[in-house]
């Protein structure tokens, strides 16, 4: 009987064994440009249902997070490109097909609009505030005149943003862990929730705190579902998504994955999310905190284990 070895002559660095090019910069980036789409969400929701009174930290305070989020989160895209002078090229053009080219004209769009709806605010939050300027005057009493408008804007290119950073992974075929179309709507969830958690965090108003802690803890659940229908999906597909959701269930990540996501991240802050509900005093930013850590660590899970994972040559 002859034996007869093969060994496979692919050696490509940075790809095999598994594909490893994204780095710290790509997470961070979802979790920022996931925080801010939450928070220009609620303050177009809340606008648009004339609820800016009784949601001032939602529609006010809170909007002031939302540019600079986008703005290290863009700087975070821009450290990770390796031709960092040929950027500009995204904007030369527009494949409906290609998602990046949609996350790239939605950031153009969103971040100077969430620049301008804040910066309307100023005068209100900061007293004494004065642009010194007719233009700018004129200007900003046009964004008063149209804030509902705007408002609408905002929460069109907020929900496409929130679910443009899942699709940004799942739009990866060739990595089992990311091939779902549930991962744009998982990702939109988490944004929204991460928004609600740091609105309930600076409000010094009890009924907002309370209705957004009752809003973060439906999207707590939302959110579980979503994560539990992925992987019992992997787990009813084939054999390298089986892998795939392997490692959360006994593989590398499992230990991180179901600590600082799912108990600390998700059931730990709704549990006291409810207690809160139920009249028991708890500090607001134990939750909150728990949701944003938890948000940001589920990102930086889902980026490295999804380059872990590949389909078999």
């Amino acid at each position: 009987m002859k034996e007869e070895l093969f060994v496979s002559g692919r050696n490509i660095p940075n790809i095999d064994p598994h594909l490893n090019i994204w780095h710290w910069q790509i997470p961070l980036y979802l979790f920022l440009g996931g925080l801010a789409a939450g928070l220009i969400f609620f303050a177009g929701l809340y606008t648009i249902l004339n609820k800016e009174k009784e949601f001032p930290t939602a529609v006010k305070l809170a909007s002031f997070i939302a540019p600079p989020a986008l703005v290290i989160g863009l700087f975070m895209l821009f450290l990770d490109l390796k031709h960092k002078m040929y950027f500009w090229q995204l904007y030369t053009t527009f494949r409906i097909e290609s998602p990046m080219s949609w996350g790239a004209w939605t950031l153009m769009a969103i971040t100077p609009l969430s620049f301008i709806w804040s910066a309307s605010y100023l005068k209100e939050v900061v007293p004494g505030w004065d642009w010194k300027n007719k233009w700018l005057d004129r200007f900003e009493a046009w964004v008063i005149g149209h804030r509902k408008q705007l408002a609408w804007i905002q929460v069109v290119l907020a929900v496409i943003l929130g679910v443009y950073t899942g699709i940004l992974l799942s739009a990866f075929n060739a990595r089992p862990l990311w091939n779902t179309s549930i991962l744009g709507f998982l990702f939109l969830t988490s944004g929204l929730s991460t928004g609600a958690a740091t609105i309930m965090w600076m409000s010094k108003n009890h009924t907002e705190r309370k209705v957004f802690g009752r809003i973060d803890f439906l999207l707590i659940v939302i959110e579980l579902f979503f994560i539990t229908h992925m992987l019992m999906g992997f787990q009813a597909s084939t054999e390298v998504q089986i892998q795939a959701a392997s490692l959360f269930l006994g593989g590398d990540f499992t230990v991180s994955f179901w600590v600082f996501v799912i108990v600390l991240g998700l059931v730990f802050p709704g549990v006291l999310e409810v207690l809160e509900i139920r009249g028991y005093r708890i500090p607001v930013a134990i939750p909150a905190l728990c949701i944003l850590i938890g948000g940001l660590i589920f990102r930086f899970i889902m980026v490295e284990a999804g380059q872990v994972t590949r389909y078999l040559y």
